[in-house]
């Protein structure tokens, strides 16, 4: 009785890692649709064309594809950090408009405007 609740708590564990795994690959895919692992002598590296995804982080190649897949979607969301938090993203017209966003919701209730 007992090893079918083992079994059955392994095969749920299980299905976690591939769904895992499943995601993972998903998210690079998104980014980069022709990407697909390229073995070679160094190991496992996901490729884009002729580029390595992972490169600009020094992320190494691995024996695993797994592995290789998680490099790499790593180094998508490390890139989508970057961009998204990029000081020179904004120039002078964005902050002024967020700043004059910011003043109308706080005098929006306020009926004169000093």
């Amino acid at each position: 009785m007992t090893l079918f609740f083992q079994l059955k708590v392994q095969d749920r564990f299980n299905m976690r890692i591939e769904i895992k795994k499943a995601r993972t690959k998903k998210k690079v895919l998104k980014q980069y649709p022709n990407a697909r692992p390229v073995h070679g002598a160094n190991g496992v590296q996901i490729m884009d064309g002729d580029i390595f995804i992972a490169e600009e982080y020094y992320m190494p190649a691995t024996s695993c594809e797994d592995q290789a897949w998680e490099f790499a979607a790593i180094a998508c969301r490390t890139t989508q950090n970057f961009n998204r938090t990029h000081p020179d993203k904004m120039d002078l017209g964005d902050i002024e408009g967020k700043i004059n966003r910011i003043n109308r919701r706080k005098n929006k209730g306020k009926r004169y405007v000093r």
